[in-house]
């Protein structure tokens, strides 16, 4: 027989979805089968699967230790698998956080991602802010291997590779489901820096359509339709409030393969022919931000895929940033905490290039 009591960390999933990590090689059915024959069983009563667990909660599953290692993978020491799986840059093991710690409580972390880290990995080999983090959480002991084999803290939103800023992971299964609800309600509001080629004169609020090729990895903005009261508000937060309480279902759908989008932006800083906006991300697609600037003649320096490319040759010739300047900077949680990421010295660094005579005009 082995018991499993239910960490604060793991509470909060379906009892089957926990079932599935202890017994990893077993077959669905296999597991069903056995909680229908009380072969495993929670707080001692027959149970389905589709409880919700909580902290303290005992499984039991009565098994052979054979029945039990045939199903089961085996679970090296933490030490191990800590060295193995989740090291550093330097390929040890991470005795310190090898990231920017903005906020961080018994549920969530929040770091500043540094340009140039994927935020999760897209292959194997890769290093990424997720595994860093799960580094940092498994060396400082606020993770254990046995908690890792049912319950894995994770990010709750991405940024691109290039782009810098708060990226928010769940410790918790609590952490994780709170604050993947919020990000989707849209009480969680996301606010960007982006250094732009371009003049925006005024705040300004855009709403269209996405559409991605996946083969090319870009997106395309179409127009979306306009709805039947729409105002010009005054401010562009008032804007934002208005999409928050629009009643659903008074438009036609997006073109089959695309996605409804809104930004809004305002002007913070003008230098020649360039612009700093704060923008505010009100629904969160891939390359959303970057192609609906563009869309309107707001071009990221520094963006490769929608970008200026002559721009973009000149910044990097002359100063050597060779990434988007775009940067995750504040975001006002539900619960009324800001969180907020210094603007990083590349952004600096392109503001004093910008301010400069030389740059002040055509850069055709």
């Amino acid at each position: 027989m082995k018991e499993f009591v239910i960490s604060e960390k793991e509470c909060g999933q379906r009892l089957d979805k926990y079932l599935f990590k202890v017994l990893d090689r077993a077959p669905g059915g296999f597991i069903y089968k056995m909680l229908r024959k009380k072969n495993i069983v929670l707080n001692d009563k027959k149970a389905s699967g589709s409880e919700i667990i909580r902290e303290k909660d005992c499984v039991r599953i009565y098994f052979s230790d054979e029945t039990f290692a045939k199903f089961a993978s085996s679970l090296p020491d933490g030490s191990a698998r800590k060295n193995r799986e989740y090291p550093d840059r330097r390929g040890d093991l991470c005795r310190e956080p090898d990231f920017d710690i903005v906020y961080e409580d018994a549920d969530i972390l929040v770091i500043n991602k540094p340009a140039g880290l994927l935020s999760q990995k897209a292959a194997p080999g890769d290093d990424s802010a997720n595994d860093r983090i799960l580094s940092y959480l498994l060396s400082s002991g606020q993770l254990t291997a046995a908690e890792l084999r049912t319950f894995h803290p994770s990010v709750c939103n991405r940024l691109d590779r290039t782009t810098s800023g708060l990226l928010i992971a769940g410790k918790t299964m609590r952490g994780l489901q709170q604050t993947g609800a919020q990000l989707k309600d849209r009480s969680v509001r996301k606010y960007y820096l982006a250094l732009v080629w371009g003049k925006a004169d005024e705040p300004r609020y855009l709403r269209g359509c996405l559409s991605k090729d996946h083969r090319t990895n870009r997106v395309r903005i179409l127009p979306d339709e306009p709805l039947p009261d729409d105002r010009q508000e005054d401010t562009w937060a008032a804007l934002y409030d208005s999409v928050q309480t629009r009643p659903a279902g008074r438009r036609a759908a997006p073109a089959s393969g695309s996605s409804r989008i809104e930004t809004s932006y305002r002007p913070l800083e003008y230098f020649g022919g360039a612009t700093l906006l704060e923008v505010l991300l009100i629904t969160g697609r891939s390359h959303q931000i970057r192609a609906h600037l563009a869309s309107v003649g707001l071009f990221i320096l520094g963006d490769p895929k929608y970008g200026d490319s002559a721009v973009n040759h000149r910044l990097y010739r002359e100063t050597g940033i060779h990434r988007q300047l775009l940067h995750a900077w504040r975001m006002e949680l539900a619960d009324g905490r800001i969180l907020e990421a210094e603007e990083p010295d590349d952004f600096k660094k392109a503001k004093r290039w910008l301010a400069g005579s030389t740059v002040s005009g055509n850069f055709g």
